[in-house]
Formats: structure tokens, C-alpha cells, sequence
């Protein structure tokens, strides 16, 4: 925009101060996975930046391109990790899908059962345990993978693994340090984690607690609001992360432990979306692993004679910068060999409900991924995200692979037990 000359006026101007920190050099478009598959320079990361500009200054309109190209995008946020001019743009496309969501211009209809999910069931614990119930029955009926066969066949292989009933037990309100107490530390409980992967919550506990740790469960905390801000409904994904903000706050806690990618890059964002009271949130907020790196493991490990290949998942490596913690605590357990594939940090094409909304581009991103994953052949596949658990699990299956996917915390809790 030349200098003295009007201020942007289009639907996107107030994000036109952010896209104009990209300098356009291309060094995004190698670590793009939209890019790489199709080649198109509108679906890279710096074209969408193009795109978002030219409505922001009104020279193209809110439509179609922008629309399909801002659904397109894994929001894997590998460009940020690239980017040499700090370009935020995980932030700039939230709030272009915010404004696509708005103006009603993707309304297909797995957007809008997506919609219905994230905004009805999601948030609601009894609900989804309902629902989870409900998958749980049509597993042992087998009528899930039957339904997924004849009304979406290439969904079928992401049927979630619904666990037992004793693995989706709450936890307790506070799981007492062992040994000398070390500190008093938070847990996100999560929405899906409690139904899908319980498992996971659970070993969390006993891991913080063994090395030190009070562990409590905050009453009054739920759904961090991540998948509903990532979704383009920025209102009520704010909203969830203001009452999440609330409930830990009335606890006096060191820090707040989340094992879940995802939510925990949106809970270290918070100030962006909450001011002071989301800076504090932030602030306290710590990946499991990297938290129990800072902090020194103590818990003794036993041997666990398994070859690990771990898997950066991607709002953990590019959303939060952990890419050594997990990896170093791994390196502790006696007998266990990391083993590295050529695509850690690449993404596996879960990204929230992405899978579920573009799974012809999901499957092909998750193909590389599983490419390299059958070349290193490993017992456990590990990796710090449901929805990457989830996704890894599908691909393993389609490949007929041998090995199990697991989140980093099960195999140390496994050594320390």
C-alpha cells in the first residue's frame, strides 16, 4: 500500500498489518504440505498470505478461492517454524476461517455436521460420553465400520479404538506426589482425552506423581476451545478457553501439564485471545514432557527392549518449539532404541478434524508420513497428540504395519511403574 494512501476497508483489513510481514521469499513453500502435494503456489502459505491481502485492501473479493484454499490448509504451522520474518500465520488463518465461517461461504455438509459436533456435543462431557457409548456398542455390533463402508469408505480406517469402560474413569480431584514433594501441578483433563484416550490422562497422573509431583484436576475446567478456533468459530472457541482461564486460576498451581498438542499451542496462546488473564494462563502452561525435562526426572526406569521411532506431532514442534523433551526422556529407558525416520516433523494430516473434512488430501499427507515410518519398521510408534494418535493408528492399518502408536507418556509410565 503506497504511503499516505487509505487504510485497507476490506472484510479482512484488520489483518492486513500481519501479512504484510511476509518478505514473499518462498523459504515456507518446502514445509507446506498443500504445497508439496499440489504445487500451487495459492496453496502454500505465502499465496494464501497473497490471497488474504488482496481482500484485506478489497482488490479480490471474500469468496470461493480464499474460502477453499483457507480450508485446505492443515494449519500444521511448519511455515512459522521456517518463516525467517516471525509471520504469525496460524493466527491470520484462525481468523480468515472465522471470517469464511461468517460470510457462509463453506457449507458443505461435513462442515456442518463438523459444526454441530464442536459446538453441541464436544463441549458438553455428558454428551460425548454419550456418544462415545454409542460408538463403543456399534464397535461390538459392528455396525461402525459397516455405516463408515457405505456412506463414507474412505473414512472407514478412522473409526476411533474406543476403550474399555474402566480406562474412562475420571481422575481423581488431586493424585499425591510420591517421595518427597517437589511441587502442585495442574492437569488439562481435555473433552476427548477422558473418553478416548483415558489411558493417556491417567499415566500422566502417575508419572507427574512418581517424580514429586501433587497432580490436580481442576473442577470447573473442560474443552480448551482449540478445535472450535481452528474451525473458524473464534467466539465460542475464546469463550472455552475464558472458562478454562477461570477454573485453573482458583488453584495455586506451579504450572499447568497437558498432554495434548494441540490444546496445549492454543492454552500458550492465550493472552492473544484473553489479555492478562489469558497471560497467566499461558504462562503456567507446560507440554508433560517438557515439563518434566525442566524440572529432572527422578522416578527410577526399568528396561523396555523396544525400538521407538518418535513422531513430531505438529502444534508441539512448530506451535510450542518441544521437539528435544520428549525424545530425552525416552533416551533414559533402559533397553529402549530411538529411531529416526525421514519425516518426524512433517505433518501427519490429522490437524483437528481436517481428516474428517478433506480426507482425500489427509490420506495423501498421511501416506509420506506412513512411507517413512514402514522404512525404520518399529515396535511403538510415539507421538504427543490424540488426533496424530489417531491418525498414525488409521495409517498403520492401512499399511498392515506391526507396529503400536502410543503417547510418549504410556511407554515412561510403563518403565517407571
Amino acid at each position: 500500500m503506497a504511503s499516505g494512501s487509505a487504510p485497507p476497508a476490506g472484510p479482512l483489513a484488520d489483518l492486513h498489518p500481519g501479512t504484510l510481514d511476509c518478505v514473499h521469499c518462498g523459504l515456507c513453500l518446502q514445509h507446506c504440505p498443500t504445497y508439496i502435494e499440489t504445487g500451487r503456489e495459492t496453496s502454500s502459505p505465502r499465496g494464501r498470505i497473497y490471497l488474504m491481502r488482496g481482500v484485506a485492501e478489497g482488490e479480490i473479493p471474500l469468496g470461493e478461492v480464499l474460502a477453499e484454499e483457507a480450508a485446505l490448509c492443515l494449519g500444521c504451522r511448519a511455515c512459522e517454524t521456517a518463516c525467517p520474518s516471525g509471520v504469525r500465520y496460524g493466527a491470520l488463518l484462525e481468523r480468515t476461517r472465522a471470517r469464511v465461517a461468517e460470510a457462509g461461504l463453506d457449507e458443505r455438509t461435513s462442515r456442518r455436521i463438523e459444526r454441530f459436533a464442536l459446538r453441541k456435543v464436544v463441549p458438553y462431557p455428558r454428551r460425548l460420553r454419550r456418544l462415545v457409548s454409542l460408538l463403543a456398542l456399534g464397535r461390538t455390533l459392528g455396525l461402525d465400520r459397516l455405516a463408515l463402508r457405505l456412506l463414507a469408505p474412505d473414512l472407514r480406517d478412522l473409526a476411533p479404538d474406543v476403550p474399555p469402560r474402566a480406562e474412562r474413569v475420571p481422575l481423581p480431584p488431586v493424585t499425591p506426589a510420591e517421595g518427597a514433594r517437589r511441587g502442585r501441578v495442574g492437569i488439562l483433563i481435555g473433552c476427548v482425552m477422558p473418553e478416548l484416550f483415558g489411558a493417556v490422562n491417567a499415566a500422566t497422573a502417575r508419572i507427574l506423581a512418581r517424580n514429586g509431583f501433587d497432580v490436580v484436576a481442576s473442577t470447573g475446567q473442560g474443552c480448551c476451545g482449540a478445535l472450535q478456533a481452528h474451525a473458524g468459530d473464534a467466539h465460542l472457541g475464546t469463550e472455552l478457553l475464558a472458562r478454562n482461564a477461570q477454573a485453573f486460576a482458583a488453584d495455586d498451581l506451579d504450572a499447568l501439564v497437558v498432554n495434548s498438542a494441540g490444546c496445549g499451542a492454543f492454552l500458550r496462546e492465550a493472552g492473544a485471545h484473553l489479555g492478562e488473564a489469558g497471560e497467566a494462563l499461558a504462562g503456567k502452561t507446560r507440554d508433560v514432557c517438557e515439563f518434566l525435562e525442566e524440572a529432572g526426572w527422578r522416578a527410577p526406569l526399568g528396561e523396555l527392549r523396544l525400538r521407538v521411532a518418535y513422531d513430531d506431532p505438529c502444534h508441539l514442534v512448530h506451535g510450542q518449539g518441544v521437539a528435544a523433551a520428549p525424545r530425552s526422556l525416552l533416551a533414559r529407558v533402559p533397553g529402549l532404541e530411538l529411531v529416526e525416520h525421514a519425516e518426524p516433523d512433517a505433518c501427519c494430516g490429522a490437524a483437528g478434524t481436517y481428516n474428517l473434512i478433506e480426507p482425500a488430501m489427509s490420506a495423501a499427507v498421511l501416506e509420506r508420513k506412513m512411507a517413512a515410518l514402514a522404512a525404520v519398521d518399529p515396535d511403538v510408534i510415539a507421538t504427543g497428540n490424540p488426533g496424530c494418535i489417531m491418525q498414525i493408528r488409521a495409517g498403520v492399518r492401512r499399511r498392515g504395519l506391526r507396529a503400536r502408536v502410543a503417547h510418549p507418556v504410556e511407554l515412561l509410565d510403563e518403565a517407571s511403574r
